[in-house]
């Protein structure tokens, strides 16, 4: 059974792209038509991140057609095409042979708009427009489901989970970003699959949590998570006491609506051990450079709850550190909760702006040089002499390089005399 309706909706000028993509195709005598996720973004008034094309040309046809391609799923009938300096995912209607790994198809059929919507994930993700014509082809039921706000498996939904695993943690996201309930039997296929996430990659698991935790809705999609029994399938050795669960949505909520992964991960994490956050870390192919933020925050994470404790110096420091901005968005979200809290959030305001970004990363007044032509060994001492000199230097204790190596002078004096 299909379903045509007309679309009167103007398309905003980001599908101009994907338009000219389908207007050649058509030219040419081929049907071209926008798929997927845009179609309901398009149909419930969102905007789009981006445009997909699903057409009965093959990937060498729409190569011939197109000056600027990219092969990037030949095999799977994708093309990439760029258009107004956009890369647009160009891909022949096709139905699936056996998933036999969870993930991709043995093999595949180019075949018509029909057997392509049959094979995609959700209903809601199934329809396609002719952007020409004006017109939604919905072959799935998508339109029903998204007018009653219904994420529901096309067709038999244990089977839609066995294809590919990570349907189970995108029909959570889905749910949560749109404000969706998952409709019954998708819900029940979930739950009895869930333990099938630990066979899909450790980043395309990253990347779905991601995509969650840094979206506005990221307290639904984290409280779907722990309800469809995910949870402990995000990583090897996943475990969630009923109180982190409470307290990670609890803070999840308090965050503004944009947060960096990092700060969002780390709130989940929060009362893990260092070691332990790196290994989770790891275990999501997190970055370096993500890993330290989020083990960064979880150490520092109670710094700022009273913002006059800091000294100078350790604010200084704490204010020189690349994730500080996350860190004092989380003390924030934590100030919000107390009584106490607009005073706490005026002391730290008045004290992160009364220190200039110049002061942050000082030249040191003194240097090892200077240790060694005072006849100092190298070793630990070294390290020990700077590093509280530097702290007299944060704390504006010491302003000249004559004060800091009379400090040094008198610091070594009194490690000679015990």
């Amino acid at each position: 059974m299909s379903e045509t309706a007309p679309f009167q909706a103007e398309l905003p000028g980001a599908a101009a792209a994907a338009v000219g993509i389908v207007r050649k195709l058509a030219s040419c005598g081929h049907q071209a038509l926008l798929a997927g996720g845009c179609v309901r973004d398009l149909l419930l008034g969102l905007q789009p991140q981006d445009y997909d094309v699903a057409t009965d040309a093959t990937p060498e046809q729409i190569c011939r057609l197109f000056s600027r391609t990219r092969k990037v799923g030949v095999q799977f009938g994708v093309v990439l095409v760029q258009r107004r300096r956009r890369w647009i995912e160009v891909a022949t209607f096709r139905s699936d042979g056996q998933y036999l790994d969870g993930r991709r198809p043995c093999a595949v059929h180019f075949s018509d708009a029909r057997h392509d919507a049959q094979r995609r994930d959700f209903t809601i993700n199934g329809m396609f427009l002719d952007p020409l014509g004006r017109t939604l082809i919905d072959y799935v039921g998508g339109r029903r489901d998204l007018e009653a706000g219904l994420v529901r498996a096309i067709g038999e939904p244990a089977a839609r989970f066995a294809e590919d695993h990570l349907r189970l943690i995108r029909a959570v996201r889905f749910a949560a970003r749109l404000g969706f309930e998952i409709e019954p039997a998708t819900l029940a296929a979930l739950k009895a699959g869930a333990a099938s996430l630990t066979t899909v990659a450790a980043e395309r698991v990253r990347d779905e949590l991601e995509k969650m935790l840094t979206h506005p809705t990221r307290r639904r999609a984290f409280e779907g998570l722990a309800e469809t029994g995910l949870l402990p399938f995000l990583w090897p050795g996943a475990a969630w006491t009923a109180e982190q669960i409470r307290a990670g949505s609890r803070m999840l909520a308090r965050l503004p609506p944009r947060v960096s992964f990092a700060l969002a991960l780390a709130v989940l994490l929060s009362d893990r051990s260092t070691r332990e956050v790196h290994e989770i870390c790891r275990a999501l192919t997190c970055s370096n450079e993500q890993r330290e933020a989020v083990a960064w925050l979880c150490e520092h994470q109670r710094d700022l709850d009273d913002p006059e404790r800091p000294s100078l110096a350790e604010l200084k420091r704490l204010l020189a550190h690349a994730a500080f901005g996350d860190l004092r968005c989380w003390a924030e979200a934590r100030y919000a909760e107390l009584p106490e809290g607009p005073q706490r959030l005026e002391a730290l305001q008045r004290r992160v702006a009364a220190i200039p970004a110049e002061a942050l990363r000082p030249a040191p007044l003194v240097s090892g040089d200077d240790l060694l032509a005072r006849g100092v060994e190298p070793g630990p001492i070294y390290k020990e002499v700077l590093e509280e000199l530097y702290t007299r230097q944060l704390n504006d204790l010491l302003r000249t390089r004559q004060e800091g190596l009379q400090a040094l002078e008198e610091l070594l004096a009194r490690r000679r005399h015990g």
